[in-house]
């Protein structure tokens, strides 16, 4: 039986009332899609010259020196602007003296209308103890984005980081971004040094990404004072930890060190002797060793 024969045009007019549903239709795809694309996304808050305010709304300590320290934007829409990898400097009147320092927010720009700042704060520092004096309520200079170093999706087949201290939170930006996109197969590992183990930032979370992503990430911490029953690295992080936590020396790797000079030194030479390139004093983003 044919088309025709099946589909008399007697009966089209059946089928009358699809017509102006489907007409429907179509001007609401249509404008769902314009709307969509026409979207205004928010303008970053921060400037990367000019100074600007931003008020200090909450504060959580995490350990008996460091503090998470939330930022208000101004509307509850608004981002930082911050590319991943990057960092943003602040700036506080100590002594008569502007004084500036740079920090990496542990928070993204998927958390709208705030920043978070984990900051350890020494009883000699200046910005450090600008910060941790700091009441809600009160105000801090921002800057941003500064730093050379822009993450990509899947611009390595595997990172290594080796962090100290504070030297964790552009470790875990970096983290965060990675393995919430299922898109991005980067395999990631993580050595992070510290003196005891309270001293260990945010492990809870970094325990829970591991948790849930035990095929892509791992992390191992090294103290220098350890318990009695610790089942981590033990004094400073050596050659031996680099080279069975981290990834060999390759073309398509990158490592990421963040913490104190001493430090970072000591891990450029062990990574030098394992047969990484050796970084420059200003770290490039080519670099397969990168210096935050």
């Amino acid at each position: 039986m044919s088309l025709a024969q099946q589909f008399p045009l007697s009966r089209l007019a059946d089928f009358g009332f699809l017509l102006p549903f489907l007409s429907g239709l179509l001007v609401s795809v249509v404008f769902l899609y314009v709307l969509h694309s026409t979207k205004k996304v928010p303008a970053p808050a921060v400037h990367p010259t000019e100074w600007r305010r931003f008020t200090l709304v909450k504060k959580t300590p995490v350990s008996p020196n460091t503090a998470l320290y939330r930022f208000a934007l101004a509307e509850p829409t608004d981002i930082l602007g911050l590319p991943i990898g990057q960092h943003i400097s602040v700036r506080a009147d100590i002594g008569g003296k502007k004084v500036m320092r740079s920090y990496t927010p542990v928070s993204s720009d998927d958390d709208a209308g705030f920043f978070e700042l984990l900051v350890k704060s020494y009883p000699n520092g200046n910005v450090s103890k600008f910060i941790g004096e700091m009441q809600v309520g009160e105000k801090l200079e921002v800057r941003g984005p500064k730093g050379t170093f822009r993450y990509e999706q899947n611009m390595c087949r595997a990172i290594g980081m080796i962090a100290g201290g504070t030297g964790i939170t552009p470790m875990l930006q970096i983290v965060r971004h990675i393995l919430k996109d299922p898109l991005d197969k980067t395999e990631l590992s993580l050595i992070f040094a510290n003196v005891a183990e309270e001293d260990i930032l945010l492990r809870s979370e970094i325990n829970k990404l591991y948790k849930n992503h035990k095929d892509r990430f791992r992390a191992y911490y090294v103290l220098n004072n350890a318990p009695k029953d610790w089942k981590g690295g033990v004094g400073f992080v050596t050659r031996d930890m680099i080279e069975k936590h981290c990834p060999a020396p390759a073309s398509d790797a990158k490592m990421l060190l963040c913490g104190p000079p001493p430090m970072i030194t000591a891990m450029c030479g062990h990574l030098e002797a394992i047969g990484w390139e050796k970084p420059g004093t200003i770290s490039k983003p080519t670099d397969a060793v990168y210096k935050f």
